[in-house]
């Protein structure tokens, strides 16, 4: 079985698929993952209805607009999550174990964020009155070659470039930054932050551990105007729970036991927006 590291490392967005339908004991794997993937670490509820697009609703795709670049994926992953505190972080956190689950599968994903009343996600769902569907994605075997189009996406939107760690950790205040050395056995653990998949790739995540304690407070730095796109769902929200997925899944793998809390240490962070704490223990 993958290590969680590995396994970030291997999952890429995957815009081209083969039409075959995934293998019936790595889906049945997969469901049984799924169904048993019920909250986020905040505690709204969330489901992931797979479903399959009819003819018509695969022509509505393009309608989404960058999502008009998939190609080919017989099944798609919806996720769905009831509103309340913090449940984009909520739906990020539980949607990402999921794509890691099926990229340790063999099987290829790609977060689409935004709205979907159009092409039928919503209906086919059957979203309710207080539920939400911030996003979805296509799920099947990567296609042999990437098409030119979806080259040309992976170029324009830097898919591969990451940011560097100084620019994303800190240690007691955001003028000092945290040196993998001074973070010990949780570096992986802000590594697996760092190269976590984003809207645009914009890779809102910043993290400040404190000084004396393995308590590490996340913040978004929000791209300004970004959100006003796809309202009343929030993306760089749903990157903040992909960033807790990955940092939670590999410092437990590490041996470390976490526990999320939403408590503002009132350290300044200026344009950086407060989001949640993980505070660990050695197990």
């Amino acid at each position: 079985m993958n290590s969680v590291m590995k396994t970030i490392g291997l999952r890429k967005s995957c815009r081209s698929y083969r039409q075959d339908m995934p293998a019936p004991e790595n889906l049945a794997v997969f469901r049984k993952f799924v169904d048993g993937n019920r909250t986020g670490p905040f505690g709204n509820p969330v489901r992931f209805p797979l479903i399959t697009l009819d003819e018509e609703e695969q022509a509505a795709l393009p309608s989404l607009g960058t999502y008009g670049v998939i190609r080919g994926a017989p099944l798609y992953l919806a996720g769905v999550v009831r509103q309340g505190f913090r449940d984009m972080e909520d739906l990020g956190y539980a949607m990402e174990k999921n794509i890691l689950k099926a990229t340790a599968l063999g099987l290829g994903t790609c977060w689409l964020g935004g709205t979907f009343r159009k092409a039928g996600f919503a209906r086919r769902v059957a979203l309710g009155e207080h539920e939400r569907l911030p996003a979805v994605s296509p799920l099947g075997y990567p296609a042999e070659k990437r098409s030119l189009i979806e080259r040309a996406f992976r170029f324009l939107a830097s898919s591969d470039s990451r940011k560097p760690w100084k620019s994303l950790f800190f240690l007691g205040d955001f003028e000092t930054v945290l040196t993998e050395a001074e973070a010990l056995s949780l570096a992986p653990a802000l590594e697996a932050v760092r190269l976590g998949p984003s809207a645009s790739n914009r890779q809102p995540w910043r993290v400040l551990k404190e000084r004396e304690r393995h308590v590490f407070h996340f913040y978004l730095e929000r791209t300004p105007g970004y959100d006003r796109v796809t309202a009343p769902v929030s993306l760089q929200e749903v990157d903040m729970g992909i960033a807790f997925c990955h940092f939670d899944l590999s410092a437990g793998e590490r041996g470390w036991k976490g526990k999320w809390t939403v408590h503002d240490p009132g350290i300044s962070g200026g344009n950086r927006e407060y989001r949640a704490t993980w505070e660990g223990e050695k197990t």
